[in-house]
């Protein structure tokens, strides 16, 4: 999986003037939430969930009821469950990672059903797709979106011109349109020069290939099909990349990753826009020489969370009015500017945060690679089983990297151990 620049902010800090674990208003769990006068609201985040500027803001906004925002580092979904498990120090508003979504829509009687307070409002405003993921199958919302992740190909302009491959972003989007056009590039890039393999890691585009569909590994009505065409492509697309010989096998976030993209033997990376920190943090000597277009065979999304009220609230209709506004067109524009935190409403992207030209990548408006690869993201169900039924998946793409099995044994493995998961989960 991709390194996130969530994973680089750890601790368990408070900002803002809030505390370490934030005390809820109440202690009921259950459908109907407190209706008491409050004067405090408490809210969950991670660090690095939400633009320090645009929580000031709200903040300051707000002052009745005087907002608590607290950082929870660490495992952040278990200590929300922990927490909902207790009773005890629920907060009012939560955020919930888009890879804990689809996890936790089953638990959706503890949250506020988000319709129920005005959301129909405002739902439009943002990536239908992304709404999507935080809707149960009987149609409640229960977070409204933060963020999104939609992919691009990062790329080593100069390492690129001197195999005699396009450099241009313009023309690069034009030839490396497809996986196959990809790594024809890579192949010929490694005969040029023979330490740029152009595949950082090849089992890492497994699921950037999955992403890319409209289907994962359990369909809506609960049945098994992580055996099916769609996977075994996105199989057969990772080993193609190891078969030809251009894969790397630095996992992204390695030291030796840091050192590659800045010494040209890793000169690309796909991935999300916030990818853009963690490849401007790595790098010393190659700022400016860097360039993006569209991710070939289409754009896929990691990444991207949501604002969610609980049950617990006291107040869910004033905890709407904070979350909305938090997440409004202007804040979210914000949010970019201050952590590349990839807005969810499109509004934002004709904001002037998003319209500036980044010097890192000679000049571009990552804005015109990464807007219409929002917008363009397939919708796929994901069921809350998905992530323990994928395993297997990675699991035996490294048996095959490493040569300890061929492809055709891994792939029988995996379907057989993913089967196994699902069954145990109740799925058919």
């Amino acid at each position: 999986m991709e390194l996130s620049r969530r994973t680089l902010l750890g601790g368990f800090a408070a900002i803002a003037g809030g505390t370490l674990v934030g005390c809820s208003s109440g202690m009921d769990t259950g459908s109907t939430a407190k209706k008491n006068t409050t004067t405090e609201l408490t809210m969950w985040c991670w660090p690095g969930g939400l633009g320090k500027s645009v929580i000031d803001d709200t903040i300051a906004h707000f002052p009745d009821p005087k907002i608590k925002y607290s950082e929870i580092g660490g495992d952040f979904k278990q200590k929300l469950v922990t927490t909902f498990n207790g009773g005890t120090g629920i907060p009012d508003i939560t955020g919930i990672k888009g890879e804990d979504i689809a996890s936790l829509l089953p638990q959706a009687s503890r949250f506020v059903d988000l319709k129920s307070v005005g959301a129909d409002s405002v739902l439009g405003d943002y990536l239908e797709w992304k709404v999507n993921q935080a809707t149960t199958l009987d149609g409640k919302v229960i977070g409204l979106p933060i963020d999104v992740g939609p992919t691009g190909l990062f790329y080593r302009e100069d390492i690129f011109a001197a195999a005699g491959l396009p450099s241009d972003p313009a023309k690069v989007a034009d030839q490396l349109k497809t996986w196959d056009d990809y790594f024809a590039a890579g192949v010929q890039l490694k005969a040029k020069n023979p330490k740029a393999l152009l595949v950082w890691d090849a089992t890492d585009l497994y699921d950037m290939v999955v992403g890319q569909g409209t289907e994962r590994y359990i369909s809506k009505d609960n049945k098994f099909i992580g055996d099916q065409d769609h996977i075994r492509k996105a199989w057969d697309t990772s080993v193609k990349a190891m078969t030809m010989k251009i894969d790397g096998k630095t996992p992204s976030g390695s030291p030796d990753w840091n050192a590659g993209l800045d010494q040209g033997t890793i000169p690309t990376h796909i991935g999300a826009a916030w990818v853009a920190l963690d490849i401007k943090s790595a790098v010393k000597t190659s700022a400016g020489k860097w360039r993006l277009a569209p991710t070939p065979s289409g754009p896929a999304n990691f990444g991207g969370s949501f604002l969610a009220i609980t049950k617990n609230a006291a107040d869910p209709q004033k905890a709407f009015e904070v979350i909305k506004y938090m997440l409004n067109a202007d804040n979210e524009a914000k949010a970019f500017a201050d952590a590349q935190i990839f807005p969810s409403a499109p509004a934002a992207y004709d904001k002037p945060q998003l319209k500036a030209a980044d010097k890192f990548f000679g000049g571009q408006v990552p804005i015109d690679v990464f807007g219409p690869a929002a917008k363009a993201i397939p919708v796929a169900y994901q069921s809350p089983y998905d992530d323990s039924v994928a395993a297997p998946f990675h699991d035996e793409l490294k048996t095959v990297q490493t040569g300890s099995k061929t492809s055709d044994a891994a792939w029988a493995s995996a379907v057989s151990k993913a089967k196994a998961i699902a069954k145990r989960q109740g799925v058919q």
